[in-house]
Parts: C-alpha cells; structure tokens; sequence
C-alpha cells in the first residue's frame, strides 16, 4: 500500500479527538473520507502531514513510518496536500507561489513544472503576475492544487476540495481531478460532494466521532442508502 493508517488516535492536549482510525490507499487509487463537520477527517489529515502527533497506531508512507517526522520530511516521502481555507500565500504572485514549491524528491521522469501546471490550469496563465490575494476563490484553489503538483507527490491530499466555489468551478476542479487519476495520481480526497466524488472514487471511509464506522466501494455505498442518511446528512 501506499498510504497505510492503522488504529491512530490523536488529541488536541488533553481532548482525544481520534479513535482508533484505520484506512489504506494504494498506488494510482482515489479514496474518500466522508463525514459531517467536527467528525475527525481534518484531523486525520493533520496527523497523517505530521502537523498533529499520533498518540497511539502507525502510518507507514511508501513503506516508511511517519509517525515521528516533520511534516517537510512527509512531503519528501511523497506527499502533496492541498489544505481546507487553500492557504496560498497572498503578497506572492501566483509564479511566486507556484515556483516556490518547485521540487523533485521521487525524482519523477516528467516531473510537474510551472509550465506543466499552467497548461494543465490556464487560468492561472492568466494571473501569473497578479498577487495570490488578488485571485477569485476559485483560481486561488487552482493555485493550491497547482502548487501542490509542483511538489511531485505520489499522493495528493485534498482537505474540501470544492468548499464554497461556484458550480462552475466546482466542475472544473472535479475534471482536473479525473484527469490526475487517469494519470496514474493517488488521492484522497475529503469533500462534501457525494455524487461527484462516486464518480471516480475507488472506495470510501465515513467518519463519526473520530472513528471510521462504514467503508466500502462507489458499488456499496449506492447500495446502502441509509449511510448516507444516517452519517452524512444526504438524502
């Protein structure tokens, strides 16, 4: 597997806020975690980028633990996130940003570039110059994803990937993110979208109160309507 949490639990001082979860991702898959707000997933996220420690259980990145890295060394092993409120810098330019991210460390063959990027979100050809606070909600999650991709992950991370963007946009981003798939990229993608995310996902994790209670593939999740009901407030 490429991405193998097994059994963490996490705390923010003396609240534990994760118990027990256990999920895996292989290489080139797209998997979800889903859940109403305040369940666990972002924390999750955290502790998987080291920036929250695991108290208890393992995550093992491309064979390697990590539980007790910095999160630039969890980068290194190959791990790209795109955080929830996108957290672009916004007095850099989009080149700024973008170029500032710009590293190798699986030393792909064809690695991402700005060019790359660029082609792949034209938009942001647009705003090369223009200063990351001055891009719409949407280029500036373009930005994100992009500057992510300059990173080479062989995992990318999407915390809400599409929260608060036009439908518009939202569509876009989902395209990009079929396209990354196709190319071979690992994801796991938390977002509120359901009937987006089936369409491309390969399995799915809910998350309640800092556990996973429900997994499955696109298949049993249409098949079992009262998880959607029940967990994630969706009819």
């Amino acid at each position: 597997m490429l991405l193998d949490v097994a059994n963490i639990s996490a705390a923010y001082g003396h609240s534990q806020v994760l118990f027990g979860i256990s999920f895996s991702i292989g290489a080139g898959e797209v998997v979800t975690l889903l859940g109403r707000n305040g369940m666990g997933k972002t924390t999750t996220v955290r502790t998987i980028c080291g920036l929250l420690p695991v108290t208890s259980g393992a995550i093992m990145l491309a064979g390697q633990s990590v539980n007790r890295l910095m999160p630039h060394r969890i980068a290194r092993l190959g791990l790209g996130l795109v955080p929830e409120g996108r957290h672009i810098f916004p007095n850099l330019t989009v080149r700024e940003n973008l170029l500032m991210a710009e590293a190798n460390p699986l030393r792909a063959a064809d690695p991402w570039t700005m060019d790359k990027v660029v082609e792949f979100f034209p938009r942001l050809g647009e705003r090369l110059s223009n200063g990351g606070g001055q891009l719409s909600g949407g280029e500036q999650q373009m930005l994100a994803i992009g500057r992510a991709l300059m990173t080479n992950p062989s995992l990318l991370v999407l915390d809400e990937a599409t929260e608060g963007l036009a439908p518009v946009i939202r569509e876009e981003i989902w395209a990009r993110l079929k396209q990354l798939k196709m190319q071979g990229l690992a994801m796991l993608i938390i977002d509120k979208e359901i009937d987006a995310l089936m369409e491309f996902a390969d399995r799915h994790y809910v998350v309640e109160k800092g556990e996973v209670i429900w997994s499955g593939s696109n298949k049993d999740l249409a098949a079992d309507p009262a998880v959607r009901d029940r967990f994630l407030g969706i009819g």
